[in-house]
């Protein structure tokens, strides 16, 4: 009986220092599952800011519809973009996988000039801006003409267009011998586009705006330092095919341009 007993104690005292020594490989495997579980739960911001395929541009190479449309919240109301394939196909399908990943959401109108343009598609974030920085691709043959409401692709030069677009406020055609070939057209929401801020005028150096390797760089705290007035894009999503024929540009104004042509930097 005594013996059993004893046996009866070891036995106990054996389990508690198991026990006991299993206390600290726990902990460490506790606290080895936390990053994991804040990776999951807590995205980095740059994960919530952009949609992480636009890291990877060879990837997105989707050939647009016949006819789509392009909705833009901005910080000054609403317009929608129709694009026509057959007067641009690599633009309106550079255009197409841009907008499908939501490449211009947060983005500024930064060079925004009276009688000529409102040019945007520098992205708010910079490794989304260096992915695409050398994605060229090959000029379309002029179809159309930059009148104003008229969508194009701004360039540095032949066969250079990337994601920076325009959108013509006058009768820009002298635009187009020099290789500018519009996709698309402004058939609803003119007036906000013409009520974009303007003030600032051309980018640095030549004038008080932003320069634009320093929004490439730095991205939009940049601006929202430097051009707090600059309005934004909020979102722009695809919302249609539509198949009816293209609306005709809203009337000419009277004022002629007296600025450079549209260019990336």
């Amino acid at each position: 009986m005594i013996k059993a007993t004893a046996m009866f104690l070891a036995a106990i005292f054996t389990l508690a220092s198991l026990a006991s020594a299993q206390t600290p490989s726990q902990a460490p495997d506790a606290s080895a599952s936390k990053p994991a579980v804040h990776k999951s739960t807590a995205p980095s911001a740059a994960a919530r800011g952009y949609d992480r395929a636009l890291l990877h541009p060879a990837l997105l190479k989707a050939q647009a519809p016949v006819t789509y449309e392009v909705k833009f919240i901005t910080s000054k109301g609403d317009f929608t973009v129709t694009v026509t394939r057959a007067w641009a196909p690599l633009g309106a399908d550079r255009f197409y996988n841009l907008v499908k990943h939501h490449f211009y959401d947060n983005a500024t109108f930064f060079r925004v000039l009276n009688n000529f343009m409102a040019q945007f598609g520098v992205s708010a974030y910079p490794p989304v801006t260096a992915a695409w920085s050398k994605t060229e691709i090959k000029d379309d043959p002029v179809i159309q003409s930059n009148v104003r409401g008229y969508v194009t692709f701004a360039t540095s030069g032949a066969n250079t267009r990337t994601t920076q677009v325009f959108i013509n406020f006058a009768d820009n055609r002298r635009l187009d011998a020099m290789g500018f070939s519009p996709f698309g057209q402004v058939t609803d929401g003119m007036s906000v586009v013409d009520s974009l801020y303007a003030d600032y005028g051309e980018g640095a150096p030549s004038g008080g705006g932003p320069d634009q390797e320093q929004i490439e760089k730095q991205g939009k705290p940049y601006l929202d330092k430097g051009w707090p007035k600059l309005d934004t894009i909020k979102s722009a999503t695809i919302v249609g095919a539509p198949d009816a024929a293209v609306k005709k540009p809203v009337a000419k104004p009277t004022a002629k341009p007296a600025a450079s042509a549209p260019t990336n930097p």
